[in-house]
């Protein structure tokens, strides 16, 4: 059990209460319902969460012997994350006689997150959400910041809201259930904070790349505060995203436009780590490369195990398609994230959101060809 819980408090200007807690720990999540009984004693729990979190026990330990109404996702991951479960968990609200006066508990990783959330801005006309983020990505990301939604049947997260937690609780030790794949995979938005961010942060990750493979708890807890501290900054300034916050979104673009041409066989962020090298590329053509971070960036997403190329079954000109359809394109085509230098994100005339050619994006992504 950890001795010392963290906490950061999210400043966001567009809401009433003007900020949110992130708490971050180990071993708590088997005490936690009690607190959110308590802090919310006047609202009526509804808990989202996934056939994989179930099968991991998560749900048992947080709940213990007590029956809360709950909708179980299933299949578990991204085939799920669409309308249909959001129409399916606000009608099982309904069934289960919710009105205004609940609160949705998000239970589970990233695809969990989105789902619930979405769920939640749309209930009644928008109810509150709480996160309690069990995998990698999700304790680095979509957790923080309030951006929920679903695919479509042509593109990423077409459908959504920005709607912010009333609390998010961080338990690394959920991590032990994951697999490795996914483990791994959601480590790559970590490494696009620290990327885009904080240099010393990459630093820290390549000194310690062997224990965070380990799962060293206390190197975890270090992840989780960091990712939550450089999200919460970014958010604070932009919550809806109309400049500086897009620079979460570095490798991305291509990164989803790979994700969805897979049908989702890749793992989000492996999907991100080829869109950050693409980035890298992007960069080298635009002249905007005086060092080795692209080199850096691939040696670390290699450790991590990720795939640093585009498969060549993923046709290019769908790619193109998708990044047509992306949806924040500006005229039918995406403006790109990129670097100045690692930990700094480059930034022209008060912009983060670049206009690139579709010729030099082509031609980043005919050298990541397999």
């Amino acid at each position: 059990m950890s001795q010392n819980i963290r906490k950061l408090d999210v400043k966001v200007p567009a809401v009433a209460e003007s900020a949110y807690a992130i708490t971050i720990g180990r071993g708590m999540l088997g005490r936690l319902w009690g607190q959110i009984r308590d802090r919310w004693p006047a609202l009526n729990p509804f808990i989202v969460t996934d056939a994989e979190l179930v099968k991991a026990g998560h749900l048992k330990t947080l709940l213990g012997n007590e029956s809360v109404p709950s909708f179980v996702i299933e299949p578990a991951g991204e085939v799920s994350k669409h309308i249909q479960t959001v129409v399916a968990i606000v009608e099982e609200m309904e069934k289960n006689i919710l009105g205004r006066d609940s609160i949705v508990v998000s239970l589970g990783g990233g695809t969990v997150g989105d789902i619930a959330g979405f769920a939640a801005a749309i209930f009644k006309r928008g109810v509150p959400v709480i996160q309690i983020p069990t995998t990698t990505v999700s304790q680095a990301d979509s957790s923080v910041g309030g951006k929920t939604g679903v695919d479509s049947s042509v593109s990423k997260n077409a459908f959504g809201a920005f709607w912010q937690p009333e609390a998010v609780y961080i338990d690394v030790e959920t991590l032990m259930t994951l697999d490795d794949r996914q483990y791994r995979a959601g480590l790559v938005e970590s490494v696009k904070h620290a990327a885009i961010r904080d240099k010393d942060y990459f630093e820290f990750f390549e000194t310690n790349i062997n224990a965070i493979l380990d799962k060293d708890m206390a190197v975890l807890e270090k992840i989780a505060y960091t990712n939550c501290r450089i999200k919460a900054e970014v958010v604070a300034e932009d919550p809806t995203e109309k400049n500086l916050r897009r620079i979460l979104n570095y490798g991305h673009t291509i990164g989803h436009a790979v994700e969805s041409a897979s049908g989702f066989e890749l793992l989000h962020g492996e999907s991100v780590g080829i869109g950050m090298i693409a980035a890298g590329k992007i960069e080298q053509r635009l002249g905007l490369v005086a060092d080795n971070r692209l080199e850096r960036i691939k040696e670390l997403l290699l450790k991590l195990g990720m795939p640093t190329t585009i498969p060549t079954a993923l046709d290019k000109q769908r790619l193109i398609e998708l990044l047509r359809k992306d949806k924040k394109a500006v005229g039918s085509w995406p403006r790109f994230i990129l670097l100045e230098s690692l930990g700094t994100t480059f930034c022209k005339e008060g912009q983060w959101a670049h206009e690139v050619s579709q010729d030099t994006v082509e031609k980043c992504l005919d050298e990541l060809y397999e």
